[in-house]
């Protein structure tokens, strides 16, 4: 027998009471940041006070100007002492998604990620078949009869927008409905303008040097970056080289404080790409993801045995032999 929205909405608002002071902790992206903020309108006046954190430095231009733009208020994590919060709430990840998360006792989780093998609370909300966690809360705000926003409703819809690309992936019935329940209440004008501010200035030299190291191979790009500022360059690459017309693929990997962060990208007709992310680097780190778009991150000690990470050339190559590997397309060889 399902569970109704109206009966999970119980469940969670069961959790807390009006003495309690929740913390949000999120890894800031559209779809964290509009389920934050979904959960902030959810508990306003039956708790004290709700505050939301982010984890990672927020430098994708996209994020920032949602930020500016919506004006919601995020809190760098190490400047909040988590010990003044008696009730956790992640929304749009689970403890094995990031370090610091894995140090909280959430009370809550909602995710449209698969379930981690550490996600435990005592309310449990995580629906794999979504394309966005906003779409979740969506449903919620529904069977709570509260009318969002038009700051949260705009939020909402970028947020569902972004995850599923569009429509082009991962998109489930009810992704749909809880789009068009937002899209009568947002600003679109406001979307548009969030939506378009995707790259910085700095970051176009990345754009050049993957053009200049690309290697195409039976519609699979590969290519990497070398060191980067920031992981988000390679997901912008990678979603970039999507839109080129023989691309099937695409793999797009660099370097961040001694992490190997490898992001993948499909057009979701063939191999799922959080299967091959998990066949070709979950040895080493995290990887995953959905049949479309995936990652993987390992701190580059734990390859020295494997390859030679100092040599941007031959970690490329290793990249590439895991890839084909995963694929079951490559030789058996690591």
């Amino acid at each position: 027998m399902s569970v109704t929205a109206k009966e999970r909405l119980r469940r969670f608002y069961a959790q807390f009471s009006g003495d309690d002071h929740v913390l949000i902790p999120i890894v800031a992206d559209p779809d964290a940041i509009a389920s934050a903020m979904a959960v902030k309108r959810l508990l306003w006046r039956r708790v004290a006070g709700v505050t939301i954190a982010n984890v990672n430095v927020v430098k994708r231009t996209d994020n920032l100007v949602l930020i500016r733009l919506i004006g919601v208020t995020l809190i760098p994590f190490e400047e909040i002492d988590p010990a003044r919060f008696n009730r956790v709430v992640l929304v749009d990840a689970q403890p094995d998604h990031h370090e610091r998360l894995a140090t909280l006792a959430p009370q809550a989780i909602i995710d449209h990620h698969p379930l981690g093998a550490r996600s435990q609370a005592a309310f449990m909300d995580i629906r794999p078949k979504y394309g966005a966690t906003a779409s979740i809360l969506i449903e919620y705000l529904r069977a709570a009869k509260i009318k969002p926003s038009t700051r949260l409703a705009t939020a909402l819809y970028v947020a569902i927008k972004t995850d599923t690309s569009n429509f082009e992936r991962h998109t489930g019935i009810e992704d749909l409905q809880a789009f068009q329940f937002v899209f009568h209440l947002s600003n679109i004008a406001l979307a548009r303008r969030i939506e378009c501010a995707e790259i910085r200035l700095d970051f176009l030299k990345y754009f050049k040097r993957a053009l200049d190291e690309m290697h195409l191979r039976k519609g699979r790009v590969f290519v990497h970056l070398g060191s980067v500022s920031h992981p988000d360059v390679c997901v912008q690459i990678a979603d970039f080289f999507m839109h080129t017309d023989t691309v099937k693929w695409s793999v797009v990997s660099g370097v961040h404080q001694r992490k190997l962060v490898v992001i993948f990208r499909n057009d979701g007709l063939r191999t799922d790409a959080g299967r091959v992310a998990k066949r070709a680097f979950g040895k080493w780190g995290s990887a995953g993801g959905h049949k479309s778009a995936a990652r993987a991150e390992v701190a580059l000690e734990a390859l020295e045995a494997e390859t030679n990470t100092k040599e941007g050339a031959r970690l490329a190559r290793w990249i590439v032999q895991r890839v084909e590997k995963g694929t079951g397309k490559g030789r058996n060889r690591s």
